[in-house]
């Protein structure tokens, strides 16, 4: 179930879009990017799985800075020029390391979108709303009969919490229906110092789409 929930957004956007054509715009978009967030303080024991503090044991390995490729989905719904609603969701298609682990982030989030100025061959789009962010660990485990061996993914626990985003971009279009909008988030998620070192989780995304409505 909190898998699906990862990528509402992008199921929400495909059920709607071919109900919403009598409205202002529909947009579908993919989108490429990456957030930041400096590392937490703490460590992973790699003989126990258990937290330590680096440097106080040649096992201990330090936990990483959230940085790195995101990949997103999502779209928006305006229903009138200035005023819609949007639903994006981002992650990490790669497993970077996690101390002794691997882990994928995850931020989902479902928001009122307005846009202050809407031209014909660009738009300005404010975005804010709430949803959540899903960091998964898990370790690579090696199996082996004789000589033939096979490595997998197993899954260890996932901390999923609240957060609060703000998105703004410039929506240019470069042909009558598709647009390319460089667009700066800003997610905000208690009790993410859990994992790494801040709560406040700054990114940059720039969105490739297809509007149904623009231009009509």
């Amino acid at each position: 179930m909190k898998r699906i929930c990862c990528y509402l957004p992008l199921l929400s956007m495909l059920v709607i879009a071919p109900f919403a054509r009598g409205q202002a715009g529909v947009d579908i978009g993919l989108g490429f990017g990456s957030f930041h967030d400096k590392a937490n303080s703490g460590g992973i024991d790699s003989s126990s799985g258990l937290s330590c503090t680096p440097g106080s044991a040649t096992t201990c390995e330090s936990l990483p800075a959230l940085n790195g490729f995101f990949l997103g989905f999502g779209g928006d719904i305006m229903f009138k020029q200035k005023f819609g609603f949007g639903m994006e969701a981002t992650l990490q298609p790669n497993r970077p390391s996690y101390g002794p682990a691997n882990y994928r982030e995850t931020f989902y989030d479902f928001n009122g979108v307005y846009q202050p100025i809407s031209q014909k061959r660009f738009s300005v789009q404010l975005q804010g709303g709430i949803g959540g962010a899903r960091t998964s660990l898990s370790e690579n485990i090696t199996q082996c009969v004789g000589t033939s061996c096979t490595s997998q993914s197993e899954p260890i626990l996932n901390a999923s919490h609240f957060q609060v985003h703000f998105g703004a971009g410039v929506q240019i279009y470069v042909t009558e229906h598709i647009f390319i909008r460089p667009q700066f988030d800003l997610h905000y998620v208690p009790g993410f110092t859990n994992q790494f070192g801040s709560n406040l989780v700054p990114g940059g995304t720039i969105w490739i789409g297809y509007n149904l409505g623009h231009g009509q």
